[in-house]
């Protein structure tokens, strides 16, 4: 019973919120009134059943005081309007209490729970006060623990109906007779409302009279329980799905046969081309061919039958799925109903005054998408309050209404949900933001000056950047904005926001309709087939040989006057290389809150619609894959992590050595035979003539910043040879040669040292730790070092 008394408050206390919203906006209005005491009267009759008499009273309260607005007795204001508010909190708070804390709550909560009925009683009683906002209590409620609170001379005699309270010492008593727990059950309707017992028979029969245009009923099932159901639908549509393979290999069946009987037309026309059938061989053949005709009828029937029986079952399989997908898909309302209330609430603490519009509320939204929305929500929305919307007199002062104004609008639009949060204050200081990025050395005044307004804007979803000059308790700690960039992109959308200054701002996320069904992109890669989520690939290309560059040994190609690195998907999820390049690549670019990167593939198989299937919990999370689906022939494919994928990119730039698109390790052919030279330095100059010097003579060349990145590239691929500086950050050369000649590995390998430094303590040193030359750097101007590198490796 008191499972059924929390839904009650929770069905009604939305109504509460959104009516008294909407009276305190509109306080003339007569309709939202109806509606207000109904959900006071049911939650009253609810809490009675199961005896939690201090909920009775207050509910009673309200009640009251809705049925006075109702008479036209009174105007419900503002300060009547924050009691009343507070009345809600305390009910779901109380809602929101195991039976066993229901006690201790009580004993904590009984005096607040008096004050708020004072308070709204106070109000209610002088009208006067009520509809001019003079109480001089209003503003600051007093103490409920101060002496002179009303809440220590009021009594239940104060309400025209105290007779039908049974108020307890501390609110809370034991549930009554199993009599009324039955007619709970029994009586509960559609819309959720609850029988009560037969007092106020005037409101009782109003209630009754609405709960039949209540809406439709809802049944509250797991989400782990709907992933199942999910996961069992699409499972059907698989299976569905391979019954026209079954016909088809009956209608080959079908075709043998006919040529079956093809063939005994022939056998018995030569036969009797040759000489006259028997009598017992004319019967036999007149029998072999009836059988062959009753055969191929009754398969022909079967086909027939089993062709209907894969339409039909097609057709529910199909039906059966949407449902359980559209069973995931709830009205963006839901998502959203407590927002008009929190706009409230932070506007009056801030002296301002703001409405929120809700447009698109029947939207559906899956979800998991909606219980992600709340936080990024919640943070744009107190930010339009504390920084966007001005005060009513600078407002004024402006042209603009006193009042501000913040929409929320969700629609379905190009297949993807839409969502914008838009304000009417003051916009962003798109000067001040381009400064504060200097200031924090993000960018540099140069580079600052050449960025669009929408380039700048992205700074804003940085964590720990703010414009706010301060700090309060609403916002001013550059926390939220990233968290908003974040949920975007982990549910595989995007965000951005504009900005009018004077005007105004917005932000507008584009998501998928639903995280149950995902659009992607299949691509193979080493024989294995891979989905990447459609909505986080920024663009596909196809690359020849000549479209590659390379630089300090990564290569990049140029997209739209921009520099892509590209890196091999294949050594990102560590799978075999091809064994033989191809003559083109094909190459998916992502990017990921940094710089896009091209990952390439093997080859692009085309778009496709996924169910998605969570990875079992007791796998943990797997490394760049974020979930499964299964295929139409029942083989499973991976979905990738795409953030997860960046991130494995960066570690391989900077912990690895990349492989290089059109090389592979077991080719035996071209460029695998030349000899492959690691230069190490930590001068960008240096390498890359060494590099070039290098390569001009036919050698591989690969590059390494300092001794440290040259030691793992030594470990991780052959080489013939190392060219090394000395000087170098966390290793230098002289330890780097020693690290190589004191592996029985690697000792084989010859160093040669090119320096700067030409003193003898150092070419000893060098030598001595190993080096098979020591060349000072000018013998870049002659033919020294490649003599150097043929003597040792040969040409």
């Amino acid at each position: 019973m008191m499972d059924l008394f929390r839904l009650e408050v929770e069905e009604q206390a939305k109504i509460l919120n959104d009516g008294l919203l909407t009276l305190e906006a509109e306080p003339t209005a007569i309709q939202p009134l109806e509606a207000l005491m109904r959900a006071a009267h049911s939650i009253k009759g609810a809490a009675r059943i199961v005896g939690l008499d201090a909920a009775v009273n207050l509910a009673h309260t309200m009640e009251d005081c809705f049925v006075a607005a109702q008479e036209r007795t009174l105007t419900l204001n503002a300060d009547l309007v924050d009691q009343l508010l507070c009345g809600v909190d305390l009910l779901q708070e109380l809602s929101h209490t195991s039976d066993r804390d229901l006690p201790e709550w009580f004993a904590e909560h009984d005096n607040a729970i008096a004050t708020v009925r004072s308070r709204i009683e106070s109000l209610r009683q002088s009208p006067s006060d009520a509809q001019t906002g003079s109480s001089p209590d209003s503003q600051s409620p007093s103490s409920p623990d101060s002496p002179d609170h009303p809440a220590n001379n009021n009594s239940s005699g104060n309400s025209p109906h105290s007779s039908d309270l049974a108020a307890s010492g501390n609110g809370y008593s034991q549930a009554q007779p199993s009599q009324n727990q039955s007619v709970l059950v029994a009586a509960r309707s559609p819309s959720g409302e609850t029988a009560k017992q037969p007092i106020d028979s005037q409101r009782d029969s109003s209630t009754r009279d609405s709960a039949a245009s209540g809406s439709q009923r809802v049944v509250r099932v797991s989400a782990d329980n709907l992933n199942r159901i999910m996961g069992l639908a699409g499972e059907s549509l698989i299976e569905a799905n391979a019954l026209p393979a079954f016909a088809n290999a009956l209608m080959k069946v079908r075709s043998h046969q006919i040529e079956l009987a093809t063939n005994l037309d022939a056998l018995e026309q030569r036969l009797l081309g040759e000489s006259a059938l028997s009598p017992v061989e004319q019967v036999l053949f007149e029998r072999v061919r009836q059988q062959e005709r009753q055969c191929r009828n009754l398969l022909s029937d079967r086909v027939a039958e089993l062709e209907e029986f894969i339409r039909r079952t097609t057709n529910l399989s199909d039906r059966l799925y949407r449902e359980v997908i559209t069973s995931h898909m709830r009205p963006f309302e839901e998502g959203v109903q407590n927002f008009s209330r929190m706009v409230r609430d932070l506007a009056r603490s801030l002296n301002k005054q703001v409405r929120l519009e809700i447009i698109g509320k029947s939207t559906t939204v899956d979800r998991d998408i909606l219980a992600r929305l709340e936080t990024p929500i919640t943070h744009i929305l107190r930010n339009a309050i504390d920084h966007g919307i001005e005060f009513p007199a600078d407002r004024v002062a402006a042209g603009k209404l006193p009042e501000g104004r913040i929409r929320l609008e969700a629609a379905h639009r190009g297949g993807m949900l839409t969502i914008t949060v838009s304000d009417d204050g003051t916009g962003i200081n798109v000067q001040r933001l381009r400064q504060k990025a200097i200031d924090r050395q993000l960018i540099t005044p140069d580079m600052a000056s050449r960025l669009s307004d929408a380039e700048l804007m992205e700074f804003l979803f940085l964590p720990g950047f703010t414009l706010s000059q301060q700090v309060t308790e609403l916002s001013g700690r550059g926390v939220g904005l990233d968290i908003v960039k974040s949920m975007a992109q982990e549910v595989g959308g995007t965000v951005r926001v504009t900005s009018q200054p004077g005007k105004g701002t917005a932000f507008h996320f584009q998501l998928p309709l639903t995280l149950s069904v995902v659009r992607t992109l299949m691509v193979e890669v080493a024989g294995e087939v891979y989905a990447f989520p459609l909505s986080r690939i920024d663009q596909i290309v196809t690359l020849k040989q000549q479209d590659l560059s390379v630089v300090e040994n990564r290569q990049y190609f140029t997209l739209e006057e921009q520099n892509i690195g590209l890196i091999p998907l294949y050594q990102v999820l560590d799978l075999p290389p091809p064994q033989t390049p191809s003559e083109s690549y094909w190459v998916v670019v992502l990017s990921d809150q940094s710089d896009p990167y091209g990952l390439m593939v093997d080859r692009c198989l085309g778009e496709r619609e996924l169910v998605v299937r969570p990875l079992d919990p007791r796998l943990g999370k797997l490394q760049d894959v974020s979930a499964a689906a299964l295929m139409g022939d029942g083989s499973l494919v991976l979905i990738l992590d795409v953030s997860d994928l960046i991130r494995s990119v960066n570690g391989l730039l900077g912990n690895s050595r990349l492989a290089k698109v059109g090389e592979t390790r077991n080719s035996k052919q071209g460029k695998a035979e030349a000899k492959r030279v690691l230069v190490v330095d930590d001068s960008i100059t240096v390498r890359e003539m060494e590099r070039k010097l290098l390569q001009n003579h036919g050698y591989i060349v690969d590059v390494a910043v300092d001794g440290m990145e040259a030691w793992n590239a030594v470990r991780s691929y052959p080489y013939d040879l190392v060219i090394s500086d000395i000087d170098m950050p966390r290793m230098n050369g002289i330890d780097l040669i020693k690290q190589i000649k004191r592996h029985s590995r690697f000792q084989s390998i010859p160093v040669i040292v090119v320096s700067y430094r030409d003193r003898e303590n150092d070419r000893i040193q060098g030598l001595e730790a190993g080096a098979d030359y020591y060349l000072t750097k000018n013998s870049f101007h002659d033919d020294t070092l490649i003599r150097a590198v043929a003597d040792l490796i040969g040409e």
